[in-house]
């Protein structure tokens, strides 16, 4: 007597899909794209028309990579292209209490 397996053609291919999918989101949070970096949809107008289009939004995803680093109590995002590496826009901002302390010895107050 032969038992069937549980796992019919479309479970099979549903798992490949789900599977791939992770893999895909790995590495976009591993190669730095914008999508992975907590970017808000209203600020990936990588064009500056002034309107994020549904392209824009998508290129967050495999195009625009976001890298953040911090001096002190001032944080900037770097966005650039991912394949030329061109920079398309920096953002600042200035973090204040418990946040900047988080960035170490820097953010410290001198006395």
């Amino acid at each position: 007597m032969l038992l069937r397996g549980r796992l019919t053609r479309r479970r099979k291919v549903l798992l490949a899909l789900l599977a791939a999918a992770l893999l895909a989101v790995g590495w976009a949070g591993w190669a730095g794209m914008a999508a992975t970096r907590g970017i808000a949809t209203a600020d990936m107008d990588w064009n500056a028309d002034g309107t994020v289009a549904r392209g824009e939004i998508l290129q967050a995803m495999y195009a625009v990579t976001a890298q953040t680093r911090r001096e002190g109590s001032r944080e900037c995002t770097t966005f650039r292209w991912y394949r030329s590496g061109e920079a398309i826009r920096v953002d600042c901002r200035t973090v204040f209490g418990e946040d900047a302390t988080e960035a170490g010895p820097a953010a410290a107050p001198a006395r």
